[in-house]
């Protein structure tokens, strides 16, 4: 096995960022591209995590507003005034405003570039997320530049000025949460800041959430001619449309998020042929990041001791080197897909980079090592699931060992954990922000709708990458148990899989699935090749044997005439086999050459205009599994022939969002999934050509080692029982009551009296006492402490929907949204009283199922583990 992380001197002297090449003009109609130019289905402006991520999702930048990953509004806006004459840049409003003509938009694996013309200037618009992989604490950095480059098309000279909004929405979950800002300066820069007033940090999971807590700056370097203030949409804008600049009206805080923006105006002065140039710096302070084991763990960038303002002083301070930088990766790395795969391969594997980074945070654990959390955007939510980094492996393989590290190493911490039980690998480790334990399926408690063929194979064969690619298997010797484990599952379970779900659970289960056998024949060989370089000589014959008896097996029992089957007792059936990349990838020797040349002759024949199905069963397919299919002869005619029309797809899909991976190849329509990091998987051709992989994965500059254990959760003991666990009555009202009914001293006794929870039963995990259907609800119920906790306090709450609690009149939670179950929310606990208190709520639904209900925990440390508490 070739040893790249000794081979070949380092790419770079710097770090590593994505983007998605689409130099094209603008076009018209959605779906109306013709092959030729490439037109993303919604272009990246800011990719940092699964929070902080706003897309444009038309051809023109002035089409529409710009959205979250989810489609939900995440507006942002900018205008340009030129000799007094405003025109719009970006935003669909305001639309009395004409827009700027946009000649060209170019998606780089950093940066994004668009090219505006009019009014005898040129302009170009830059967003930059410097996602550098080399240094994984620029990569970490939740910030993304915006550079204006103006420059006059004529011979005259033009007063230009420029101004930018970004509403409160940014920074919460919905428009009609109550946000507050400021504005604050340090060495480097001048900021508006800008945050929700509840701050619960890290007070919800799930999938469609934005992000309520934490802060979002909107940065000017202190030198420049800026002006910064908060306002309504239309005033500030008004006022910049009418001056060139903005008054410094006070704003009455709090402001709903959807109904105020942070402005900030850049004065260019007189601009002539040789250009002038400003930027702004859009920065998000999430304080906490991922919930580890009940551990909060701060983002990586913050592990050294920073705070917001040294983040967005050192983004000030490094902004002409990290643009330099930019231009220099995104330069090496589109020439590098293009020489592996063509400009079409460039372009897809642009525009999935930034996506695949941007699904995902870093964070540091007790030892200020890097862990990385993905996330499984718009299928489930799952934090850290083996089916989604498996495929999104390719990107983080090709640059380093570090990175591939971060993502197994919570993931092994748990499986190696009293937590986890079973003889198979886990699917996740719960839903996002929090990595608590396994949600799906079965969860920790039972083997029902588990994957354990999948998650096993999966981790094996990573592992084997992570051998190869370091030469030696010493990280896999921390885990060696585990892994063993698996291998004897594999051995025993694998050729002829059970009943289950494959990483397709969309397709729902199937028994004898011939790609699964595949991976887990892989998986063997992986464990065998493992075993050889850790010197157990005797085991590694023994797997080795083993893998290469199943294969043989394998291509008699599926073989179906020219093809080979979807499962084993199914003529007349076909699939992808996505997983035999990695028995050419890792030398492992296992299938003959006349599978892959079979096979491909076979999708060549069946696919679709719009690409290769998944299998016979539907005419949908997984984008990232046809990138990996079309490696599978290593010819280059081979690859382009299925590839083609992949990148087709993305022209000419009409669902205008963030690149999806599940499609129809008849229609181009999408199936379902948005922004998930799968994509990464389709860098997995740049892994067949050694030196190149050992290129990127030599210009690791971070050095790590020594992780820190998974952390103990906390003990949580029960301090007031909810309604779920007792018989509960509360005091309530279904009509707006009057006056402060949350105070300890306010008479309720004209309302009724009933049990916990308040609710309807069809709402997943109610515990209904007493019904309650209508919009809006008002509780109160008093217990007794003799003496106050000790220890950490929190709420054991239920909200569906939206719910404020108080506690002896003092609001310590407002919660946007809905949850499925109990789930616990840290307080001040100096809140408490001894002798009598009050808890008081009210619920407000819209839709759907409905329910309320409340108790108190006291949470105790076990020990420091690995993260920090507030």
């Amino acid at each position: 096995m070739p040893n790249l992380k000794q081979s070949t001197a380092s790419l770079w002297t710097s770090a590593f960022v994505v983007a998605i090449l689409a130099s094209s003009p603008c076009r018209g109609a959605e779906g109306s591209n013709p092959d030729g130019d490439f037109r993303p289905p919604a272009v990246p402006l800011v990719a940092c995590d699964p929070y902080f991520s706003i897309w444009s999702q038309a051809d023109t930048l002035q089409e529409v507003e710009t959205t979250h990953w989810t489609g939900k509004p995440h507006r942002m806006s900018s205008l340009v005034r030129i000799d007094g004459q405003t025109h719009r840049l970006m935003g669909g409003t305001p639309d009395d405003v004409p827009a700027m003509q946009q000649t060209s938009v170019e998606v780089l694996p950093t940066r994004t570039i668009y090219q505006f013309s009019g009014s005898g200037v040129a302009i170009t618009l830059t967003f930059m997320t410097p996602a550098l992989p080399a240094d994984l604490m620029m990569l970490s950095r939740p910030v993304t530049y915006l550079t204006y480059d103006v420059k006059a098309t004529d011979d005259q000279t033009h007063q230009v000025e420029i101004y930018f909004d970004a509403r409160g929405e940014l920074a919460s979950d919905l428009p009609m949460q109550p946000v507050e800002g400021e504005v604050v300066a340090s060495e480097q820069s001048k900021s508006l800041k800008i945050g929700t007033v509840s701050q619960q940090v890290l007070g919800k999971r799930g999938d469609d959430l934005r992000i309520d807590w934490g802060y979002l700056y909107i940065a000017a370097n202190k030198s420049s001619d800026a002006g910064l203030r908060f306002g309504s949409p239309k005033a500030v804008r008004d006022q910049f449309i009418e001056s060139g600049e903005l008054n410094d009206d006070p704003v009455d805080w709090p402001q709903q998020a959807g109904d105020v923006v942070g402005a900030v105006t850049l004065d260019l002065g007189k601009v002539d042929q040789d250009g002038a140039s400003e930027y702004l710096v859009l920065a998000y302070d999430d304080l906490y990041s991922i919930e580890y084991m009940q551990h909060k763990l701060r983002p990586y960038w913050r592990k050294d001791g920073w705070d917001a303002a040294d983040l967005i002083d050192r983004s000030v301070e490094d902004y002409a080197s990290i643009r330099t930088d930019c231009q220099r990766f995104d330069d090496q790395l589109m020439n590098d897909l293009k020489a592996a795969g063509g400009q079409e391969y460039a372009e897809i594997a642009a525009l999935a980079y930034r996506q695949c980074f941007a699904a995902g945070k870093f964070v540091a654990d007790a030892n200020g090592q890097p862990l990385q959390f993905c996330k499984e955007n718009h299928s489930n939510g799952c934090i850290a699931t083996s089916d989604v980094f498996y495929p999104m492996a390719p990107q983080f393989l090709l640059f380093g060992p570090t990175l591939t590290k971060s993502v197994l190493v919570p993931f092994m911490e748990y499986a190696a954990s009293d937590r986890w039980t079973f003889p198979f690998a886990p699917h996740d480790l719960g839903t996002y922000p929090k990595a608590n334990g396994q949600v799906y399926g079965g969860g920790e408690r039972s083997a029902e709708n588990q994957m354990p063929v999948e998650e096993s194979g999966n981790m094996l064969i990573l592992f084997g990458a992570l051998a190869k690619m370091e030469g030696n298997a010493d990280f896999a010797a921390k885990y060696w148990d585990q892994l063993s484990q698996w291998a004897d599952y594999l051995r025993q379970k694998g050729f002829d899989p059970e009943n289950q779900l494959c990483t397709d659970d969309f397709a729902g289960h199937m028994a004898h699935n011939v790609n699964l056998s595949a991976k887990a024949i892989c998986g063997l060989g992986s464990y065998a090749m493992l075993c050889e370089m850790r010197g157990m000589n005797d085991q590694a014959d023994r797997y080795r044997r083993v893998a290469a008896e199943y294969a043989d097996k394998w291509m008699s029992a599926a073989k179906d005439g020219d093809h080979y089957r979807l499962a084993f007792d199914r003529p007349g059936t076909w699939s992808q086999k996505y997983n035999l990349v990695w028995d050419r990838l890792l030398n492992l020797n296992l299938f003959d050459e006349s599978v892959y040349q079979t096979e491909m002759a076979y999708y060549r024949k069946v696919q679709n205009r719009f690409g290769l199905p998944l299998d016979n069963r539907s005419d949908y397919t997984k984008l990232d599994w046809v990138l990996w299919t079309a490696t599978l002869t290593e010819d280059q005619e081979d690859f382009s022939a299925l590839v083609h029309p992949v990148h087709r797809f993305l022209n000419q899909t009409p669902d205008r969002s963030p690149m999806t991976d599940w499609y129809f190849t008849s229609t181009a329509k999408k199936r379902g999934f948005t922004a998930r990091p799968v994509v990464g998987g389709v860098f997995l051709k740049m892994l067949y050509d050694d030196s190149v992989w050992t290129s990127y994965a030599n210009a690791d500059r971070t050095e790590a080692s020594g992780w820190a254990p998974m952390p103990i959760p906390p003990k949580v003991e029960t301090l007031v029982p909810t309604s779920a666990d007792a018989n509960i009555a509360w005091s309530y009202t279904t009509e707006l009551p009057a006056g402060n009914w949350y105070a300890t001293d306010y008479d309720a006794g004209e309302w009724k009296s009933g049990s916990g929870g308040f609710g309807t039963p069809n709402t997943p995990g109610a515990v209904v006492g007493t019904r309650w259907d209508g919009r809006d609800i008002w509780i109160r119920r008093t217990f007794s402490l003799q003496s106050l906790p000790q220890q950490r306090v929190g709420l054991r709450l239920h909200h569906d929907e939206a719910a404020e609690v108080y506690l002896n009149g003092q609001r310590v939670a407002q919660l946007f949204g809905w949850s499925t179950e109990y789930e616990l929310v840290e307080i001040p606990a100096e809140v408490l009283r001894e002798g009598e208190n009050v808890l008081a709520i009210h619920c407000h639904q819209t839709g759907g199922g409905q329910y309320i209900d409340c108790g108190l925990d006291t949470i105790v440390p076990v020990d420091a583990g690995s993260g920090e508490s507030e």
